[in-house]
C-alpha cells in the first residue's frame, strides 16, 4: 500500500497527522507546500492526499484541480482553518473526498483519512479489473446460476425465455446472450410489445408495404428484418395481442412472414429471446396465451432473481451507477456511509435494479454532500420502508414491547442471567432470541446487521454513562480502541460523549 501524503506548511500540523497515523502502523509522506507535492506526482503517487488550502504559492485547490485532472480515483482531504462557505464549496466542486475545518478532532481526522483510505484501495482494486464495464452485475450465488446459463447457452442459437420481475434486467441479460453467440457481429434489435398499441404493433414487427393502411405512404422494414442473421428480443411478450400470437408462432415454426398488406413471404433468419414478468402457464390457462406458442418459446427458461433475493449484490451495484451516473454529469462521484448502504441493503425495492439505478441518479443530482447519509435520501425511501427496517435511527433507549432493550431499566435493574423469560434461555438472552425469532418470523431481512447495532448502541451509551460521558474512558471499558469508540459514537449518532 502507497504512502499518505500530508500537504501542510504548518510544522506541527504534519507532525500531529505524521504521529497519528504512525500509530495506526500507516505510513506517511510530508510535504511543506503544493509545489514539492507537485513536483514528486511527476514520479510517485500517494493511496490518499491530505492538504491544507491556504499555503504560499500554489494553493490546495490548485493541488486538487491537478490531482483530480491527472489521477480521478486519488481520495483528497482538504483541511483548512479559514473554515468557510466558498472554501466548502470550491473544495467539493473541484471533487474533494471530504472538508475538515481547523481546530481538528485528531480521532477524528484518522477515521476520516481511513475511510479515504478504504475508498482509494476500492478504487484500486475496480482499475486493475477488467477494462470493459461488464453488461451484468453480481456476486451472489443467485446471479452466478444466471452467468453459468449464459455461458452454457454462449455457442447455441435456441431460443431463450428470461422470466423475472420488472426491473429486474432481462434486457441486459438478452443483449449478453446476443453478445456471447456465434451473431454478436450482427444487428441486436429490442422491441417491448407491450409499449407499442395494438393497432401499430404488426407493423412494427413485419413491416408494411406502401399503401398497405392509411398513411404508409413508404415500405418499411419491420423488426424481424432489422434483426436478419442477428437476434430479435421480444420483452414483455405476455402481454402480445392474441391474433399476433398466430403470426409470431408462424415465423418461429417456419422460418417467413409477410409484411401487412405484402403477398411475398420473406424469409427470417433471426434468434428470438423473449421476456416477461407475467405467469405465462396461468395466462395459458386463462386462453389470454396461446399454449403452443408458449411451448415454442419455452425451450430454455432462464430466470432472473429479484434484488431482494441478492442484497449483498446491492453495494456493488450502487458503486457502479454513481460512479456512471457521475461520469454522465461530469462531477464527482457520492460515496455512500456504512449506515446508509447498509438501510439500502435492507429495503425492499420493488422497482428491482432499475429502481436502484434511478435512486442513484437522483442521489447524484440531489444529495448535498460527498458522503450520503441516511438523511439525505427521498423521504419516500426514509418515511416508508426505513424506518420499519429499524436501521433508519438508533435504537431508543427505552425498549418497546418485544424489543431487545437498549440499556438497563431505569433504576439500575439489570436482567437476571438465571431468569427465564417466556420459556426462552434465561435473561437477557432469552429476550434477544425473541426478539430475534419476531423479527425472522416477520420477514424481515439484515437481522444480524440491526440486532447488532442496537447491541453496540445499548453497550456504547451505558459506558458512557459510567464515565460520565468520556468517550476514550469507556472505549478503555469496552476493550475497544479509541478511533472504533468515536467512529461508532458517529455511526450510530450516540449523544453526550466528549474528550477525557
Amino acid at each position: 500500500m502507497k504512502p499518505i501524503w500530508i500537504v501542510d506548511d504548518d510544522e506541527s500540523i504534519r507532525w500531529v497527522l505524521e504521529k497519528a497515523l504512525a500509530r495506526e502502523n500507516l505510513a506517511t509522506k510530508s510535504f511543506a507546500n503544493a509545489r514539492d507535492a507537485i513536483a514528486a506526482l511527476e514520479f510517485d503517487t500517494p493511496q490518499v492526499l491530505v492538504s491544507d488550502i491556504r499555503m504560499p504559492g500554489a494553493s490546495g485547490l490548485d493541488l486538487l484541480q491537478m490531482v483530480k485532472t491527472r489521477f480521478p480515483g486519488l481520495p483528497v482531504i482538504i483541511i483548512t482553518a479559514f473554515s468557510d462557505l466558498d472554501s466548502a464549496v470550491a473544495a467539493f466542486q473541484g471533487g474533494a473526498f471530504e472538508y475538515l475545518a481547523k481546530p481538528f478532532d485528531i480521532d477524528k481526522a484518522v477515521e476520516l483519512i481511513r475511510r479515504a483510505l478504504e475508498e482509494s484501495l476500492r478504487e484500486t482494486s475496480v482499475e486493475s479489473g477488467p477494462s470493459e464495464t461488464p453488461e451484468i452485475l453480481g456476486q451472489a450465488p443467485a446471479m452466478q446460476e444466471v452467468f453459468r446459463a449464459i455461458g452454457r447457452l454462449s455457442q447455441s442459437n435456441v431460443t431463450v425465455l428470461i422470466t423475472g420481475e420488472s426491473g429486474s434486467g432481462k434486457e441486459l441479460v438478452a443483449r449478453a446472450l446476443h453478445k456471447h453467440s456465434p451473431r454478436a457481429a450482427q444487428p441486436f434489435i429490442a422491441l417491448n410489445t407491450a409499449a407499442i398499441p395494438k393497432d401499430l404493433l404488426e407493423s412494427e414487427l413485419f413491416g408494411h408495404e406502401r399503401g398497405a393502411f392509411t398513411g404508409a405512404q413508404t415500405t418499411r422494414r419491420g423488426r424481424f428484418e432489422q434483426a436478419e442473421n442477428g437476434t430479435l428480443f421480444l420483452d414483455e411478450i405476455g402481454d402480445m395481442p392474441f391474433d399476433l400470437q398466430t403470426r409470431l408462432l408462424r415465423v418461429l415454426s417456419d422460418g417467413h412472414f409477410y409484411r401487412v398488406g405484402g403477398h411475398q413471404p420473406m424469409k427470417a433468419n433471426v434468434r428470438v429471446i423473449t421476456a416477461t414478468h407475467q405467469n405465462l402457464e396461468q395466462r395459458v390457462r386463462d386462453g389470454l396465451f396461446r399454449e403452443d406458442l408458449y411451448h415454442r418459446l419455452n425451450v430454455i427458461r432462464l430466470r432472473l432473481p429479484s434484488l431482494r433475493e441478492r442484497r449483498e449484490d446491492i453495494p456493488i451495484l450502487v458503486r457502479h451507477f454513481l460512479v456512471q451516473s457521475a461520469r454522465q454529469l461530469g462531477v464527482e462521484a457520492k460515496r455512500m456511509s456504512e449506515p446508509t448502504m447498509q438501510f439500502l441493503s435492507s429495503l425492499d425495492l420493488p422497482g428491482n435494479v432499475r429502481q436502484l439505478e434511478n435512486l442513484c441518479n437522483w442521489i447524484t443530482v440531489m444529495a448535498p454532500g460527498q458522503t450520503v447519509e441516511i438523511k439525505d435520501l427521498p423521504l419516500e425511501l426514509t418515511q416508508g420502508q426505513g424506518e420499519s427496517s429499524g436501521m433508519l435511527n438508533p435504537p431508543a433507549p427505552a425498549p418497546q414491547p418485544g424489543e431487545l432493550p437498549s440499556s438497563a431499566p431505569h433504576g439500575g435493574q439489570v436482567f437476571d442471567a438465571a431468569a427465564p423469560v417466556n420459556g426462552a434461555p434465561p435473561g437477557w438472552i432469552g429476550l434477544l432470541e425473541l426478539q430475534a425469532a419476531g423479527m425472522l418470523g416477520a420477514g424481515q431481512q439484515e437481522v444480524m446487521a440491526v440486532l447488532g447495532r442496537q447491541f453496540e448502541s445499548a453497550l456504547i451509551r451505558t459506558a458512557l454513562k459510567h464515565t460520565h460521558g468520556r468517550k476514550n474512558d469507556a472505549a478503555v471499558r469496552l476493550g475497544i480502541g479509541r478511533n472504533t469508540i468515536t467512529r461508532k459514537i458517529s455511526e450510530l449518532g450516540i449523544d453526550g460523549a466528549k474528550e477525557d
